[in-house]
Protein backbone atom coordinates (compact mmCIF):
# COMPACT_ATOMS: atom_id res chain seq x y z
CA UNK A 1 0.00 0.00 0.00
CA UNK A 2 1.05 3.53 -0.92
CA UNK A 3 2.03 5.39 2.45
CA UNK A 4 -0.53 8.43 0.90
CA UNK A 5 -3.32 5.83 1.20
CA UNK A 6 -2.62 4.67 4.59
CA UNK A 7 -1.97 8.14 5.90
CA UNK A 8 -5.76 8.85 4.46
CA UNK A 9 -6.54 5.86 6.04
CA UNK A 10 -5.16 6.34 9.71
CA UNK A 11 -6.23 10.27 9.42
CA UNK A 12 -9.95 8.83 8.73
CA UNK A 13 -10.54 5.52 10.93
CA UNK A 14 -8.30 6.24 13.94
CA UNK A 15 -7.01 9.56 14.79
CA UNK A 16 -10.80 11.25 13.83
CA UNK A 17 -12.43 8.93 16.32
CA UNK A 18 -9.70 9.34 18.94
CA UNK A 19 -8.46 12.99 19.24
CA UNK A 20 -10.15 16.30 19.25
CA UNK A 21 -11.35 17.71 15.90
CA UNK A 22 -8.59 20.59 16.30
CA UNK A 23 -5.93 17.63 16.71
CA UNK A 24 -6.94 15.90 13.49
CA UNK A 25 -7.33 19.16 11.75
CA UNK A 26 -3.82 20.17 13.13
CA UNK A 27 -2.92 16.22 12.02
CA UNK A 28 -4.41 16.37 8.08
CA UNK A 29 -2.66 19.33 7.87
CA UNK A 30 0.89 18.64 8.67
CA UNK A 31 0.52 15.42 6.27
CA UNK A 32 -1.06 17.63 3.23
CA UNK A 33 1.48 20.01 3.75
CA UNK A 34 4.83 18.54 4.93
CA UNK A 35 4.76 15.00 4.74
CA UNK A 36 2.69 13.33 1.93
CA UNK A 37 4.54 15.42 -0.91
CA UNK A 38 7.71 14.24 -0.30
CA UNK A 39 6.80 11.06 1.18
CA UNK A 40 3.52 9.65 -0.24
CA UNK A 41 4.17 7.72 -3.39
CA UNK A 42 6.46 5.63 -0.99
CA UNK A 43 5.11 2.19 -0.08
CA UNK A 44 4.65 2.50 3.43
CA UNK A 45 6.72 -0.81 4.08
CA UNK A 46 9.59 0.98 1.81
CA UNK A 47 10.28 3.82 4.03
CA UNK A 48 13.85 3.10 5.37
CA UNK A 49 15.71 4.99 8.56
CA UNK A 50 17.37 7.05 5.78
CA UNK A 51 14.87 8.45 4.17
CA UNK A 52 13.03 9.18 7.28
CA UNK A 53 15.51 11.01 8.51
CA UNK A 54 16.33 13.09 5.40
CA UNK A 55 12.88 13.98 5.67
CA UNK A 56 13.34 15.28 9.24
CA UNK A 57 16.13 17.25 8.36
CA UNK A 58 14.97 18.40 5.50
CA UNK A 59 12.18 20.44 7.90
CA UNK A 60 14.90 22.12 9.30
CA UNK A 61 16.97 23.15 5.97
CA UNK A 62 13.03 24.84 5.04
CA UNK A 63 13.70 27.16 8.15
CA UNK A 64 10.89 25.41 9.96
CA UNK A 65 11.22 26.02 13.98
CA UNK A 66 11.99 23.10 15.78
CA UNK A 67 8.99 22.75 17.88
CA UNK A 68 7.08 22.92 14.29
CA UNK A 69 9.69 20.51 12.67
CA UNK A 70 9.14 17.70 15.45
CA UNK A 71 5.27 17.94 15.56
CA UNK A 72 5.23 17.21 11.75
CA UNK A 73 7.99 14.04 12.64
CA UNK A 74 5.15 13.21 15.84
CA UNK A 75 2.62 12.80 13.35
CA UNK A 76 4.50 10.24 10.93
CA UNK A 77 5.74 8.30 14.02
CA UNK A 78 2.37 8.02 15.15
CA UNK A 79 0.95 6.56 11.24
CA UNK A 80 3.94 4.45 10.87
CA UNK A 81 3.85 2.60 14.44
CA UNK A 82 0.01 1.72 13.88
CA UNK A 83 0.92 1.06 9.96
CA UNK A 84 2.90 -2.26 12.04
CA UNK A 85 0.28 -2.67 14.37
CA UNK A 86 -2.60 -3.13 12.12
CA UNK A 87 -0.50 -5.43 9.80
CA UNK A 88 -0.02 -2.71 6.75
CA UNK A 89 3.64 -2.78 7.18
CA UNK A 90 5.92 -5.51 8.52
CA UNK A 91 8.07 -3.35 10.31
CA UNK A 92 9.27 0.50 10.69
CA UNK A 93 12.27 2.54 11.45
CA UNK A 94 10.96 5.89 12.91
CA UNK A 95 12.54 5.25 16.13
CA UNK A 96 15.81 5.62 14.71
CA UNK A 97 14.80 9.64 13.38
CA UNK A 98 17.19 11.52 14.98
CA UNK A 99 14.98 14.85 15.61
CA UNK A 100 15.55 18.88 15.51
CA UNK A 101 17.33 20.35 19.47
CA UNK A 102 14.43 22.05 20.77
CA UNK A 103 15.31 24.90 23.10
CA UNK A 104 13.05 25.63 25.52
CA UNK A 105 10.41 28.45 24.86
CA UNK A 106 11.26 31.68 27.11
CA UNK A 107 8.57 32.11 29.12
CA UNK A 108 7.87 36.33 28.63
CA UNK A 109 5.92 37.82 31.68
CA UNK A 110 4.53 41.06 32.28
CA UNK A 111 6.68 43.63 34.54
CA UNK A 112 5.13 44.71 37.79
CA UNK A 113 4.51 47.77 36.35
CA UNK A 114 3.14 46.90 33.52
CA UNK A 115 0.40 44.98 35.21
CA UNK A 116 -0.59 47.77 37.50
CA UNK A 117 -0.59 49.94 34.34
CA UNK A 118 -3.05 47.24 32.52
CA UNK A 119 -5.52 47.34 35.75
CA UNK A 120 -6.07 50.34 36.52
CA UNK A 121 -6.92 51.07 32.78
CA UNK A 122 -9.61 48.31 32.59
CA UNK A 123 -10.95 49.55 36.14
CA UNK A 124 -11.14 53.19 35.35
CA UNK A 125 -12.76 51.86 32.27
CA UNK A 126 -15.19 49.55 33.47
CA UNK A 127 -15.93 47.91 30.24
CA UNK A 128 -16.59 44.08 30.95
CA UNK A 129 -15.55 42.86 28.05
CA UNK A 130 -12.32 43.86 29.16
CA UNK A 131 -12.21 42.63 32.55
CA UNK A 132 -11.36 38.51 31.00
CA UNK A 133 -8.19 39.89 31.12
CA UNK A 134 -7.87 40.79 34.89
CA UNK A 135 -9.40 37.26 35.24
CA UNK A 136 -6.75 35.47 33.49
CA UNK A 137 -3.95 37.54 35.74
CA UNK A 138 -5.52 36.43 38.35
CA UNK A 139 -6.16 32.39 37.19
CA UNK A 140 -3.85 31.63 35.04
CA UNK A 141 -6.91 30.65 32.09
CA UNK A 142 -5.89 30.00 29.07
CA UNK A 143 -7.63 32.27 26.26
CA UNK A 144 -9.76 29.54 25.16
CA UNK A 145 -10.61 28.44 28.84
CA UNK A 146 -11.89 31.92 29.41
CA UNK A 147 -13.56 32.68 26.67
CA UNK A 148 -15.43 29.51 26.89
CA UNK A 149 -16.51 30.26 30.70
CA UNK A 150 -19.89 30.52 31.06
CA UNK A 151 -21.77 31.80 34.61
CA UNK A 152 -22.65 28.53 35.22
CA UNK A 153 -18.98 27.56 35.75
CA UNK A 154 -18.39 30.21 38.52
CA UNK A 155 -19.52 29.76 42.02
CA UNK A 156 -20.02 33.38 43.44
CA UNK A 157 -21.27 32.19 46.75
CA UNK A 158 -18.34 29.70 47.22
CA UNK A 159 -15.91 31.56 44.98
CA UNK A 160 -14.86 28.81 42.51
CA UNK A 161 -14.65 28.53 38.90
CA UNK A 162 -14.62 25.39 36.56
CA UNK A 163 -12.46 24.74 33.84
CA UNK A 164 -14.41 22.39 32.07
CA UNK A 165 -14.28 23.09 28.27
CA UNK A 166 -11.98 25.24 26.17
CA UNK A 167 -13.04 26.93 22.52
CA UNK A 168 -11.07 27.96 19.28
CA UNK A 169 -11.95 29.75 16.18
CA UNK A 170 -12.69 28.01 13.19
CA UNK A 171 -14.51 26.83 10.05
CA UNK A 172 -17.90 24.71 10.09
CA UNK A 173 -20.04 24.26 7.20
CA UNK A 174 -18.61 27.27 5.57
CA UNK A 175 -18.92 29.44 8.46
CA UNK A 176 -16.43 31.19 10.67
CA UNK A 177 -17.44 30.49 14.13
CA UNK A 178 -16.27 29.50 17.53
CA UNK A 179 -16.10 25.90 18.38
CA UNK A 180 -15.89 24.68 21.51
CA UNK A 181 -14.30 21.41 23.06
CA UNK A 182 -12.45 19.79 25.85
CA UNK A 183 -9.51 21.68 28.03
CA UNK A 184 -5.82 21.25 26.27
CA UNK A 185 -5.34 17.90 28.46
CA UNK A 186 -7.11 15.66 31.13
CA UNK A 187 -5.52 17.71 34.03
CA UNK A 188 -6.86 20.83 32.60
CA UNK A 189 -10.17 20.15 33.88
CA UNK A 190 -9.58 21.44 37.19
CA UNK A 191 -11.10 24.10 40.10
CA UNK A 192 -9.39 26.95 40.60
CA UNK A 193 -10.58 29.33 43.70
CA UNK A 194 -11.38 32.66 42.64
CA UNK A 195 -9.85 35.88 45.22
CA UNK A 196 -12.77 37.22 47.68
CA UNK A 197 -11.84 40.99 45.37
CA UNK A 198 -13.04 39.64 42.09
CA UNK A 199 -16.09 38.45 43.52
CA UNK A 200 -17.97 41.52 43.58
CA UNK A 201 -16.88 42.81 40.32
CA UNK A 202 -17.58 39.11 38.92
CA UNK A 203 -21.30 39.15 40.71
CA UNK A 204 -21.64 43.26 38.99
CA UNK A 205 -21.46 42.04 35.58
CA UNK A 206 -23.41 38.91 35.78
CA UNK A 207 -26.19 41.60 36.90
CA UNK A 208 -25.69 43.99 34.17
CA UNK A 209 -25.28 40.97 31.09
CA UNK A 210 -27.81 38.94 29.22
CA UNK A 211 -24.90 36.28 27.76
CA UNK A 212 -24.28 33.47 29.60
CA UNK A 213 -21.06 33.65 28.75
CA UNK A 214 -18.39 35.28 30.93
CA UNK A 215 -16.87 37.55 28.49
CA UNK A 216 -19.75 38.41 25.96
CA UNK A 217 -19.56 39.31 22.27
CA UNK A 218 -21.69 39.92 19.47
CA UNK A 219 -23.51 37.03 19.54
CA UNK A 220 -24.95 34.90 22.16
CA UNK A 221 -21.81 32.46 21.84
CA UNK A 222 -19.85 35.04 23.62
CA UNK A 223 -16.42 37.03 22.00
CA UNK A 224 -14.27 34.99 19.99
CA UNK A 225 -10.43 34.11 20.46
CA UNK A 226 -9.05 35.91 17.57
CA UNK A 227 -11.21 39.12 18.19
CA UNK A 228 -10.37 38.68 21.99
CA UNK A 229 -6.77 38.40 20.93
CA UNK A 230 -7.00 42.16 18.83
CA UNK A 231 -9.39 43.77 21.80
CA UNK A 232 -5.73 42.78 24.12
CA UNK A 233 -3.16 43.51 21.10
CA UNK A 234 -5.17 47.19 21.02
CA UNK A 235 -5.49 48.08 24.83
CA UNK A 236 -1.61 46.87 25.15
CA UNK A 237 -0.50 49.74 22.59
CA UNK A 238 -2.94 52.03 23.95
CA UNK A 239 -0.69 51.82 27.15
CA UNK A 240 2.17 52.33 25.55
CA UNK A 241 3.43 48.58 26.80
CA UNK A 242 5.73 46.33 24.27
CA UNK A 243 3.91 43.83 22.72
CA UNK A 244 3.19 40.56 24.27
CA UNK A 245 1.09 37.45 23.53
CA UNK A 246 -1.89 36.94 25.58
CA UNK A 247 -0.84 33.94 26.89
CA UNK A 248 1.92 36.05 28.68
CA UNK A 249 -0.87 36.52 30.96
CA UNK A 250 -1.19 33.26 32.49
CA UNK A 251 2.66 33.43 32.91
CA UNK A 252 2.77 36.80 34.71
CA UNK A 253 -0.44 35.11 36.74
CA UNK A 254 2.16 32.16 37.90
CA UNK A 255 5.14 34.19 38.41
CA UNK A 256 3.37 36.51 40.91
CA UNK A 257 2.16 33.42 42.74
CA UNK A 258 5.85 32.09 42.93
CA UNK A 259 6.78 35.86 44.05
CA UNK A 260 4.08 35.49 47.08
CA UNK A 261 5.23 32.25 48.05
CA UNK A 262 2.57 30.32 46.78
CA UNK A 263 3.90 26.56 46.80
CA UNK A 264 4.56 24.65 43.38
CA UNK A 265 1.98 21.73 44.08
CA UNK A 266 -0.76 24.18 44.65
CA UNK A 267 0.28 26.35 41.50
CA UNK A 268 0.96 23.54 39.00
CA UNK A 269 -2.60 22.50 40.20
CA UNK A 270 -4.72 26.00 39.76
CA UNK A 271 -2.78 26.09 36.36
CA UNK A 272 -3.74 22.26 34.76
CA UNK A 273 -0.56 21.08 34.88
CA UNK A 274 -0.43 17.48 34.99
CA UNK A 275 3.11 17.28 37.09
CA UNK A 276 4.62 20.13 39.89
CA UNK A 277 8.42 19.00 37.40
CA UNK A 278 6.91 21.10 34.75
CA UNK A 279 5.85 23.85 36.86
CA UNK A 280 9.38 24.44 38.49
CA UNK A 281 11.31 23.80 35.37
CA UNK A 282 9.31 26.87 33.21
CA UNK A 283 8.96 29.11 36.14
CA UNK A 284 12.27 27.71 37.62
CA UNK A 285 13.75 31.79 36.80
CA UNK A 286 10.63 33.35 38.94
CA UNK A 287 12.07 31.82 41.86
CA UNK A 288 15.26 33.52 41.92
CA UNK A 289 14.23 36.30 44.17
CA UNK A 290 12.92 33.51 46.67
CA UNK A 291 15.95 31.66 47.08
CA UNK A 292 18.33 34.91 47.03
CA UNK A 293 16.05 35.73 50.02
CA UNK A 294 16.27 32.33 51.87
CA UNK A 295 19.93 32.16 51.09
CA UNK A 296 20.41 35.81 52.54
CA UNK A 297 18.39 34.31 56.40
CA UNK A 298 20.98 31.24 56.14
CA UNK A 299 23.63 33.88 55.92
CA UNK A 300 22.66 35.74 58.63
CA UNK A 301 24.00 32.81 60.80
CA UNK A 302 27.52 33.79 60.22
CA UNK A 303 29.13 35.34 63.23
Amino acid sequence: MLYKQWMGEWLELYVKVSTKERTYARYRGRAERYILPALGEYEVGGLTAVELQKFSASLSAKGLAANTANGIVSVLKQSLKQAVAFGVAKKQYSDRIVRAKVREKKVVCFEKDEQKKIEGYIFEKDDPKLFGIILCLYTGLRIGELLALTWEDIDLKGGILTVSRSCHDGWENGRYKKIFDTPKTQSSERVIPVPKKLLGKLREIKRQTKCPFVVAGRTEEGAQVRAYQNTFTKLLERLGIAHKGFHSLRHTFATRALEVGMDVKTLSEILGHRDPTITLQRYAHSLLGHKTEMMNRLGRLLP
